[in-house]
């Protein structure tokens, strides 16, 4: 396990498609404005459109877009896939090798460039990467302290503590959470949030209503002005 820095963390989430990108992004405009630097990283995307000659992936987009150092982008995302799909099951077809080695390399090197990396996870906390490695593993590799993203959903009081479970299994510490809005109609969001307030291990960073701007920028400024980073080490 690496030495930790201490204004790095890694964002994982309760699923897929639950708002992991959108927090990143709003940490490190939040952390911005606190005068510090950042960087963000993905070191696994899967799914990417060519652009001008350049595969561009979404979400390694916004975390670019919203951080202050430019840093070469085989670095924010080495593994950078075409295929937007499970990240084992397209790195096989496209014949990439996932190495962790190299996910903690490129990361050392990040954290010469800025005063904090933001690392996004790919899935869930615990999603396959190749036959031997997991984003658990990479997460336990980087040492970093984790924040995880809960999707307010129906069942996502479960997912949560079963995620939280894993995440001190690697040995990690949970240093935060957020909850953000995925399905506006859930029935009592106010009683759900309580819940996980009482039984999450970790402080509640902020939480988000689903926000409709048009823009990756614009919806990141709306939800990093929801985050408390107070409890967080800064």
């Amino acid at each position: 396990m690496m030495l930790q820095r201490p204004h790095d963390y890694f964002v994982t989430g309760t699923d897929t498609e639950i708002g992991k990108t959108l927090v990143s992004a709003a940490l490190l405009l939040a952390l911005a404005q606190r005068g510090q630097s950042t960087i963000g990283m993905k070191p696994v995307a899967a799914g990417a459109d060519l652009i001008d000659g350049v595969w561009h992936n979404e979400d390694v987009d916004a975390l670019m877009a919203a951080a202050t150092m430019r840093a070469a982008p085989e670095l924010v995302a080495p593994y950078l896939m075409q295929t937007p799909a499970a990240p084992h099951i397209v790195a096989e077809l496209e014949n990439v090798t996932i190495s962790g080695a190299h996910i903690q390399s490129c990361y050392q090197v990040l954290t010469t460039q800025a005063d904090v990396v933001i690392v996004e996870g790919v899935g869930g906390f615990c999603v396959p990467l190749n036959a031997d490695l997991d984003t658990a593993d990479m997460a336990q590799t980087l040492g970093l302290p984790v924040i995880l993203v809960v999707g307010m959903r129906l069942g996502c009081i479960s997912h949560a503590l079963l995620t939280a479970e894993a995440i001190a299994a690697r040995g990690l510490k949970l240093a935060g959470w957020v909850a953000n809005t995925v399905d506006e109609n859930m029935l009592y969001p106010d009683e759900n949030l309580a819940a996980l307030r009482a039984r999450l291990p970790a402080p509640l960073l902020g939480r988000i209503p689903r926000i409709n701007e048009l823009t990756q920028t614009r919806r990141a400024q709306a939800a990093a002005a929801c985050l408390n980073l107070n409890f967080l080490t800064l």
